[in-house]
């Protein structure tokens, strides 16, 4: 019997690459108690991502993004901060004169400068689920 070759090839999107994302923490506690905004911010914050940098993305491009106000977009990175997603590697610079320069931020779930991810979010999880009492 001879064997069979698989056609089936999967071809990912060629236009704009392919985003993966850990089922784990799409499912955890830390994520899935998250407003809406800011589960879409990671997606965004995701997508600026590279290896050698930290992602600079500001809180008014957040909003104009997800179609929010600045103080819900402001919250999302908050949330993000505290629940250990994000970790702020620079911080903004407002000047008149050169001009600004957003916050860099460090994202947990991805690797960073050849190293593995942290999951610093995995932290947060563990000590600030609510226990249920009898």
């Amino acid at each position: 019997m001879a064997k069979r070759k698989n056609k089936l090839k999967l071809d990912f999107d060629q236009r704009g690459g392919v985003m993966v994302v850990s089922r784990a923490m799409r499912e955890s506690y830390a994520y899935e108690t998250m407003p809406s905004e800011a589960k879409v911010l990671m997606d965004l914050l995701q997508m600026q991502w590279r290896n050698e940098r930290p992602v600079a993305f500001g809180v008014r491009e957040a909003a104009k993004k997800i179609g929010c106000a600045v103080n819900t977009a402001s919250r999302s990175f908050n949330i993000l901060h505290e629940r250990g997603f994000i970790v702020c590697e620079n911080e903004s610079l407002f000047n008149s004169k050169t001009g600004s320069k957003a916050r860099e931020w460090r994202l947990t779930w991805m690797p960073f400068e050849h190293r593995n991810p942290t999951h610093d979010w995995e932290k947060w999880n563990a000590k600030n689920k609510p226990t249920v009492s009898n």
